[in-house]
């Protein structure tokens, strides 16, 4: 199945009475580890086989036009399903809370709710050391938390939540599937979401909602007609594509076996039966010639047996029907005008409003030709318009103007599609054919050099090639005579040092005994060649018997500051007379240093702990901006050494809040930013310091923002009044004062 996008910290509140208030639902994005860690495994009969899936949702109706989300869905059982989106239907209604003035009529986009539902299914379950709730809902929202047009996404929802309960293994089987959690400390608070792509509404047929539920018709009382049940009663439901039209809770023994505490087969429900099917326009295209007659084709979807057409918007053809077939439609008019710039209105009339959906009219661009030759660099792009009347569309691709429907360009890496674009705004997309011989592989060109340039006997200096380049297949190192003042250096028994790694981009040797200059030669090969060879060189110092060997020195570089959380990169290399390398931390939050022995080791900065407990005060917690110093010791000759030390400070960032909200008594908003981008967590704590009782988490997303909406299982007392936030690359904010609305 696919990955679930892991939001979390609302919940669903069902109302005992007719006045409905569904849900709050969080739309913000939080880790999953914030509590038990919820795995969907396959659900299986009693003789362990899987269970067979025998129904899902099926298909996504056209959107409408009065607020952009689909007019319906529809499942496999044939159920439809509409949106709730006004407040004047109790059986159908959307939350009070996500309309700015649930006083006024609800109206798009001034006066929208923020979350809508096709579906809202929730069970309670409560037993021996359980009180859950699991909610499986079908859900309309936006992006980013505001009504805005083009934002709308629709995603498939399974909530499960448990805040007190135990620690251990649990397993919850619910009519969508069954679920694994090890609860840890912080109970189970697990939200799948599937389908929040802003648009592409179609993802939602792949979450684990679907079929819809609806009240068993074998136990009375009856749904209300054209509902799937009243949700302020709760009721028996069938749907379930597993049979398990239930909600059992189980825990696993210490011998690895099963023991259901909790079970209950009773939902709260809602859902109305569609009775608009809407429409879609796929495509407004027309055709003219140059003697300005042409048509106009209209390619439209909307449910199977509706009545569409297509009504003139100027162009002078009397209102006709489309043809349909299984839910697609199209129609064909002629037209003696020109159609450039104009648009066409295509209708349901079987839609109470009739439903209704401008087109405007595009050419149609056909690309007859897309070819790249490798050999010359050329693109090629040959197409037409359909629009042949007084004034053809003007074609383009790639900024190029096509010129008598053909243009060439230049390039040397083509894009694998092309687009071509008409000024009467059609466009077409093909695939590039290419020709040409194929790429020849780089020639390889050697590159070196030693370090220490300067060595005293017995040193090791190592020869580096990875600077050389092209594709390379094989390194070759070997030592060849050396110059100095114009003189040759032979090599010879004394002078002559034995490489290791020879055949490698880095070989290393021990400086002879005597003085003198030292040469090496590299050699590189690959599919295109071999490289000529480039010498590198080093020199051997003797120091004077009577003066004791010189000393190494250490250094280990600049001190940094860097976000926590961030890989840390220490340089050596400005050491002298180093035969080996030794780093070891110091003091500070403790670090792995990977290539403790290399003159460039790294680690990564801990990121703070943030306070955990959400079922009551964090007493003992504490922030810490404490650097990590980190020593390198160096050993050179005859055991010489020498130490330096770095000091990596974690950089600081700055919190705010923008948002800091109780709302209706029941729900939490708190918002802001931070200046370091590094996708951290950020605990919400109640109270004026860090030592209070967590909220909720939230994680900092790629523009710095965060967002925490949870649901209010903490209710503040009415003396408090400020909440306080940490984040675990260091910033924090205390005594925030929050307001109640």
């Amino acid at each position: 199945m696919a990955l679930p996008t892991v939001r979390g910290a609302g919940v669903h509140r069902r109302p005992r009475n007719r006045t409905f208030a569904a849900v709050i639902a969080a739309l913000f994005v939080v880790s999953l580890a914030t509590s038990a860690q919820g795995v969907p495994i396959a659900p299986t009969e009693p003789d362990g086989t899987l269970k067979v899936r025998t129904g899902r949702l099926v298909e996504v109706g056209p959107t409408s036009s009065e607020h952009g989300f689909p007019t319906w869905y529809r499942d496999s059982n044939g159920i439809r399903l509409e949106p709730c989106t006004t407040l004047d239907d109790p059986l159908c209604s959307a939350l009070p809370d996500e309309v700015p003035n649930p006083d006024a009529p609800v109206s798009f986009p001034d006066n929208f709710p923020g979350e809508i539902f096709y579906q809202l299914a929730s069970s309670t379950v409560t037993g021996t050391g359980v009180n859950m709730t699991v909610s499986m809902d079908l859900e309309g929202a936006w992006a980013n938390e505001v009504v805005v047009d083009g934002d709308q996404m629709v995603f498939g929802r399974v909530r499960i939540r448990d805040r007190v309960i135990a620690d251990g293994t649990y397993r919850v089987t619910h009519p969508y599937g069954v679920d694994q959690f090890d609860a840890a400390g912080e109970g189970i608070n697990f939200t799948e979401d599937i389908g929040t792509t802003p648009g592409l509404f179609g993802q939602a047929l792949t979450s684990r909602i679907g079929p819809f539920l609806k009240w068993d018709p074998e136990v009375a009382p009856a749904a209300p007609a054209g509902y799937v049940g009243d949700p302020s009663v709760e009721h028996r439901v069938v749907g379930s594509p597993y049979g398990t039209n239930y909600v059992s809770v189980e825990r696993r023994n210490d011998d690895g076996t099963w023991a259901e505490l909790a079970r209950t087969d009773l939902f709260s429900v809602q859902g109305r039966h569609a009775t608009n099917a809407g429409v879609d326009v796929q495509a407004a295209t027309y055709a003219v010639g140059a003697d300005g007659k042409g048509f106009v084709d209209i390619y439209a979807t909307s449910d199977a047996g509706q009545s569409i057409e297509v009504r003139d918007n100027g162009l002078g053809f009397i209102a006709t029907g489309l043809e349909g077939d299984r839910g697609v439609y199209y129609g064909r008019v002629a037209i003696d005008q020109a159609a450039d710039g104009k648009s066409v209105t295509v209708a349901n009339l079987g839609d109470k409003p009739v439903a209704v959906k401008q087109a405007a009219l595009t050419d149609v661009v056909t690309i007859t030709r897309a070819t790249y030759d490798a050999d010359t660099d050329a693109l090629t792009v040959s197409a037409s318009s359909s629009d042949q009347d007084t004034t053809p569309g003007r074609l383009t691709v790639m900024g190029t103007s096509l010129v008598d429907g053909t243009a060439t360009i230049t390039t040397v890496a083509p894009t694998a599609t092309v687009k071509v674009t008409s000024d009467k705004g059609g466009s077409a997309t093909a695939p590039v054919t290419a020709t040409g011989a194929g790429m020849q592989a780089d020639a390889p060109i050697a590159a070196g050099f030693a370090s220490p340039v300067d060595a005293a006997p017995a040193q090791r200096v190592t020869l580096t090639g990875t600077g050389s380049t092209g594709t390379i297949t094989s390194y070759a190192w070997r030592q060849v005579p050396a110059s100095a003042g114009g003189t040759e250096v032979p090599v010879t028994d004394e002078n002559r040092v034995t490489l290791t790694g020879s055949a490698e981009a880095v070989a290393t040797f021990n400086a002879p005994p005597v003085a003198g200059p030292l040469a090496f030669e590299l050699v590189v090969t690959g599919p295109a060649g071999t490289s000529a060879p480039v010498v590198v060189t080093a020199n051997v110092v003797v120091p004077d018997p009577s003066e004791p060997p010189p000393a190494p020195t250490a250094d280990a570089g600049e001190d940094q500051t860097v976000p926590r959380g961030a890989t840390v990169r220490l340089d050596g290399a400005g050491s002298t007379l180093v035969d080996d390398y030794a780093w070891s931390q110091v003091s500070g939050p403790s670090v792995t240093l990977a290539g403790a022995t290399t003159a460039t080791p790294s680690f990564v900065f801990p990121r703070m702990a943030l306070p955990t407990s959400t079922t009551g005060p964090n007493p003992s917690y504490a922030t810490t901006n404490e650097p990590v110093v980190v020593r390198l010791t160096i050993t050179g000759q005859g055991g010489q050494q020498s130490t330096d030390e770095i000091t990596v400070s974690p950089a600081q960032e700055t919190l705010t809040i923008t948002t800091n909200e109780f709302r209706a008594g029941r729900e939490w908003r708190v918002a802001g930013t931070s200046n370091i981008v590094a996708g951290q967590r950020v605990a919400v704590v109640l109270g004026r310091d860090l030592t209070g009782q967590v909220l909720g988490f939230a994680t900092v997303d790629a523009t710095g923002a965060w967002s925490f909406r949870g649901a209010g299982s903490v209710v503040p007392t009415a003396g408090t009044t400020t909440t306080s936030v940490v984040s675990a690359v260091g910033g924090s904010i205390t005594g925030a004062t929050f307001r109640r609305r």
